[in-house]
């Protein structure tokens, strides 16, 4: 049986209206660089849910394009703010596959709370500026609506393991800029925690999920959950996984960030409590043997070993995968 998942990034959703009876409605939001761009909220009993991927996805740039110094989460908070005028009791936000590393600021000002200098103006765009920000100005527009942040991840915001660290490079971030961000975001923290009243927002895990996105949602009193584990149990995958006698799943780099939060490692450890053979198929594999085997994959494939390049890999991926699938599938079913 085939069953489409997410984990709060790209397709979370699509995947949700799938399994879910409620209404989709589009939204005219922006991409990470101001220009128009389309989303939609699904709108499910008194729950509205939202994906940051459709706004600030790193799917909507073209490579020369990615800079996290400057990008920007305002179309979120379009998307957000939608959400919030739908009527929803609550709003479930997917977090993951950002191109943007600016806490949320854009998000806050969208929703009418831009962060400002000492002197009242307000900062440019992108995670960079946020080193001088002194307040925020204004209330965020959320009408008491209750909100959940649904990621893929639990990094916190700042140091080795935060946002600009760990996903800065892959966004476009340069060694200097990484250096700039996670200042930038350490101090913006400052900044959340004294207009909200709250402590240790940087450390919280969840906070730098996609760009530090987290940490503003936490910042307004979001609870953080697993995506998979939430999406999991609206559309049933304990019960697919019951029924299973074989997993497979699949991820485009299957290293350290795939076991902490993504759908890999929600798949592989249902696989694992139910004592069922989990094999993934990826791009690449970064990950060791023996981690990976205690996250419950019992074998790994991957285009690269496939094709005997990256270069081939990246050129042919549905072919690789059609072939790998076949090959599985005689393997298996001996």
């Amino acid at each position: 049986m085939l069953r489409p998942i997410a984990d709060g990034g790209p397709g979370f959703v699509e995947v949700l209206a799938t399994a879910l009876d409620g209404r989709r409605i589009p939204v005219q939001t922006v991409d990470p660089l101001g220009r128009p761009a389309r989303g939609e909220i699904l709108l499910a009993g008194g729950t509205a849910y939202v994906e940051s991927a459709q706004a600030c996805g790193l799917h909507l740039l073209a490579q020369e394009e990615r800079d996290p110094t400057k990008t920007s989460s305002y179309g979120l908070g379009l998307l957000l703010a939608a959400a919030v005028e739908s009527g929803a009791a609550q709003v479930v936000i997917g977090l993951g596959g950002s191109a943007v590393n600016d806490a949320g600021a854009g998000m806050l000002a969208a929703l009418g709370a831009a962060p400002v200098d000492v002197a009242g103006y307000a900062l440019p765009y992108g995670g960079a500026p946020l080193i001088t920000a002194a307040a925020l100005a204004g209330v965020p527009q959320l009408r008491q609506v209750a909100l959940v942040a649904a990621t893929d991840v639990d990094n916190p915001l700042t140091g080795l393991h935060g946002a600009s660290n760990v996903f800065g490079p892959q966004k476009g971030a340069t060694r200097e800029d990484v250096l700039r961000l996670d200042a930038a975001l350490e101090h913006f923290a400052g900044v959340l925690e004294k207009a909200f009243g709250i402590d240790d927002l940087a450390a919280r895990p969840g906070a730098g999920a996609a760009g530090g996105l987290g940490a503003a949602l936490i910042a307004l009193g979001a609870r953080v959950t697993s995506g998979i584990g939430l999406v999991g149990d609206l559309i049933g995958l304990d019960r697919e996984l019951d029924a299973a006698d074989l997993v497979i799943t699949g991820e485009g780099s299957f290293d350290h960030q795939s076991l902490r939060g993504k759908v890999v490692a929600g798949i592989a450890a249902g696989a694992r409590d139910r004592g069922l053979p989990c094999v993934v198929l990826a791009g690449r594999n970064e990950t060791g043997h023996r981690e990976a085997s205690a996250a419950g994959v019992t074998e790994t494939h991957t285009l690269v070993d496939h094709y005997g390049s990256v270069e081939k890999a990246l050129a042919e991926p549905a072919r690789g995968l059609r072939e790998l699938a076949e090959r599985l599938s005689r393997q298996w079913s001996r």
